[in-house]
């Protein structure tokens, strides 16, 4: 129920007090997980204080525990260490101070870290996330490149010197926050989106160094690997040695062993690639040789031809072989025409020998009848019937007597 309060009649702060207790005294028992960032244990005190943070957000609250609770576990907890607590939510009302009274704490073991760590990591890649599809390419030479990194660490020398010693002239971007710890991944997430805002930004690497798998937590949280995803930017996870396969590593464009790795696949080696020049340049001088001699011997060899030596050799021959076709063509013309010739002569006498005119001549008469019948038989003609005689100089009229 709501407490009635007014300028006129407000309540004292102990009341306010007395009632969130009363409030929070309603609340059962809870698991809660964290981390011990600050552990307190005075000699001969019963209760042991303790500080709780959230490993992934800037969070904390106090747990209070009686020493026999936390004594079960003090061979294998201390600060730094993830605990998992059962404990009462409490309001200490003359403070104003929420805390957790504390029944029994487990240690977080290695291998159930590794456990979620594995059911986050399919989960992640049932999204897509890991997908290869994914993965943008790197540049060949960076213009600039971010490196996102602890303060005067062996992973920034690493990265640093090493691509400078490969690159002399490459250029960085560094971005120094905690790579380990409560603070690590807001830090790291506020580093790579900064340099993925960058418009001059070609490459982002994320760097460090070896460590336990509770030191390499921040690199599997999960905000940090969404954030990398979101990047436009290629990124580069270098994160501690090679057996070192924090969630960074899968959702990142290009996986780097050891930051040293990372400074030989962002940028090539300068020696290596004016090695590989001369080579290219030497192949490719080797290959214009090589034609340029090859087409020299087929030049040479086609000058050798004699159409080539001797052109005209060729139009001479031709030219011969033309004159004696022509000289041939005439002949067999000749030829032709002089028996045509003979041949028209002699059908032409034979002609003009069997020509009717050529009887005509001779004093032969050809007798037609009015219907231009020539007359074969005496008996064809009556008496007084008028004929036309046909002689070779021309034609008369005669007329049947008898």
């Amino acid at each position: 129920m709501a407490v009635k309060s007014t300028p006129e009649a407000p309540l004292p702060v102990g009341e306010v007090s007395r009632l969130i207790g009363s409030w929070i005294d309603r609340l059962g028992a809870v698991w809660v997980e964290g981390q011990i960032t600050q552990l307190s244990r005075r000699p001969g005190a019963g209760v042991v204080f303790l500080t709780l943070r959230d490993p992934s957000r800037d969070v904390s609250v106090g747990v209070t525990c009686y020493r026999q609770v936390f004594d079960a576990v003090a061979d294998v907890v201390g600060e730094g260490a993830r605990v998992v607590v059962h404990a009462k939510p409490e309001w200490y009302a003359p403070r104003g101070q929420l805390s957790l009274r504390a029944a029994e704490i487990k240690p977080v073991g290695v291998g159930e870290l590794l456990a979620r760590l594995e059911l986050l990591k399919k989960a992640l890649a049932r999204e897509g996330l890991f997908a290869p599809e994914r993965k943008k390419r790197l540049p060949f030479l960076p213009r600039l490149i971010g490196l996102v990194c602890g303060r005067a660490s062996a992973a920034e020398r690493d990265v640093l010197e090493n691509a400078r010693h490969r690159w002399p002239a490459v250029r960085f971007e560094v971005r120094n926050v905690p790579v380990q710890g409560v603070q690590a991944v807001p830090q790291v997430m506020g580093a790579v989106r900064e340099l993925d805002a960058m418009d001059g930004v070609d490459v982002i690497v994320v760097a460090r160094g070896g460590g336990s798998v509770e030191d390499l937590l921040p690199f599997s949280d999960e905000r940090l690997v969404r954030a990398v995803a979101a990047c436009r930017t290629p990124v580069v996870s270098a994160i501690g040695h090679e057996p070192d396969t924090p969630l960074l590593d899968y959702v990142a464009d290009l996986r780097a062993s050891t930051p040293t790795d990372a400074a030989k696949r962002i940028v090539p080696d300068v020696g290596e690639e004016y090695e590989r020049v001369r080579l290219l340049r030497d192949r490719a001088r080797r290959c214009v040789a090589a034609l340029v001699d090859r087409e020299e011997r087929g030049l040479a060899h086609a000058l050798a031809r004699p159409s080539v030596q001797d052109p005209h050799r060729m139009i001479d021959e031709r030219e011969a072989r033309v004159a004696a076709l022509l000289e041939r063509g005439r002949r067999s013309l000749r030829h032709h025409l002089d028996r045509a010739d003979s041949e028209l002569t002699h059908t032409r006498a034979r002609v003009v020998a069997l020509s009717p005119a050529a009887t005509l001549r001779r004093g032969y008469a050809v007798l037609q009848r009015a219907d231009g019948r020539a007359v074969r038989d005496p008996g064809e003609v009556g008496p007084g019937e008028a004929l036309r005689a046909r002689v070779a100089e021309g034609e008369f009229s005669v007329r049947v007597d008898t």
